[in-house]
């Protein structure tokens, strides 16, 4: 396919691509075409001057050329007399004259349809068909049986069909083409279609991009941001418990050592209470016992602290409750005071 000629459309020069790529190399120029134009141009003047320069139909014929335009569109004057140059003749396809003929069009080597103003080919390259229709972005296959269907669609679409009839100038993808044969996986675009494509594509990826931006550039939208969403409220729950626990083990640690600093102030102070040696052994004892109990809680607290949060909170102990119960002891606070 690569070894195929084939021009893209530019501007209006459809009638220069068309013969460019009949003929499968750069033969004309819009210049050279315009030159061909004019000389029609000049012979058509000739021929109605002989009626007369003042007559009604040679002041017609001065208006703009009919067979150029300032678009680059040429006629199909233009075109034939372009194509004699290489000893080609243009007969029309629809005409009954060569319908009755009866010519199956796989037997023919290449056609010229015109619609509306736009010219292109359908060639025969080796043993195969091609649509170089200038407005592909590349050569399309047609299969032999699909040809009679595709220029019966054309005449039905309103398309001027003409067989080009004479020798081809050799090229190098025919010679190609007699040897092997192509296939085509996918079938060209047109290229107004192909630009619209792109430029659908770049609208989808504006889109994505203000999408981005309006999600912090995270990137993650629909799901995966209901996703994120859910990441980050378990991590604040985390954190809140987190939180909870530290604050519940410092509570757990002011008051052990509220009551530590209460026992070691209270303590020397019992001076005033007369108090036995083993009264005051056991009492001390009472006191270590209940430290240790304290620390194994705290350890325990530590070691699964979420479990800790499933059982009431023990009030602290004082340190009257510590060295037990005194009859002249009055404390409204939970600290031990001296009797007077």
């Amino acid at each position: 396919m690569e070894s195929i000629f084939h021009e893209k459309q530019e501007g209006s020069l459809c009638a220069q691509h068309c013969l460019n790529n009949l003929l499968q190399g750069e033969y004309f120029s819009p210049v050279e075409l315009s030159s061909i134009a004019h000389q029609l141009d000049e012979e058509e003047r000739m021929r109605m001057a002989e009626g007369g320069v003042t007559s009604e139909d040679y002041r017609t014929f001065l208006q703009p050329s009919g067979n150029m335009d300032d678009s680059g569109f040429f006629s199909i004057q233009v075109i034939s007399n372009a194509l004699k140059v290489w000893g080609l003749e243009l007969i029309l396809f629809n005409s009954p004259e060569y319908q009755r003929l009866r010519i199956d069009p796989i037997n023919e080597r290449s056609f010229i349809c015109n619609y509306k103003e736009h010219w292109f080919t359908v060639r025969k390259l080796g043993k195969q068909w091609f649509n170089l229709n200038s407005l592909l972005t590349g050569p399309e296959l047609i299969s032999d049986t699909y040809l009679a269907l595709f220029l019966a669609q054309l005449q039905q679409e309103g398309y001027s069909i003409f067989v080009v009839k004479g020798d081809l100038p050799d090229c190098e993808a025919d010679q190609l083409l007699q040897m092997i044969r192509v296939q085509q996986m996918q079938r060209p675009k047109l290229i107004g279609e192909e630009l619209a494509q792109l430029k659908e594509q770049r609208v989808q990826k504006t889109d994505l991009e203000r999408a981005l931006e309006a999600n912090d550039g995270s990137g993650m939208l629909d799901e995966d941001e209901e996703d994120l969403q859910r990441a980050l409220a378990l991590s604040r729950q985390e954190i809140d418990m987190e939180d909870e626990e530290a604050d519940l083990r410092r509570a757990i640690q002011l008051s052990m050592q509220g009551s530590s600093r209460s026992i070691s102030q209270d303590t020397p102070q019992t001076s005033g209470i007369h108090l036995t040696s083993e009264e005051l052994r056991k009492r001390r004892e009472a006191y270590f016992e209940k430290r240790q109990q304290q620390q194994q809680q705290q350890q325990q607290q530590q070691q699964d602290p979420l479990g800790q949060l499933s059982h009431p909170c023990e009030r602290p102990t004082t340190s009257s409750e510590a060295l037990g119960s005194d009859p002249d002891s009055h404390s409204s606070t939970g600290t031990f005071s001296s009797a007077p």
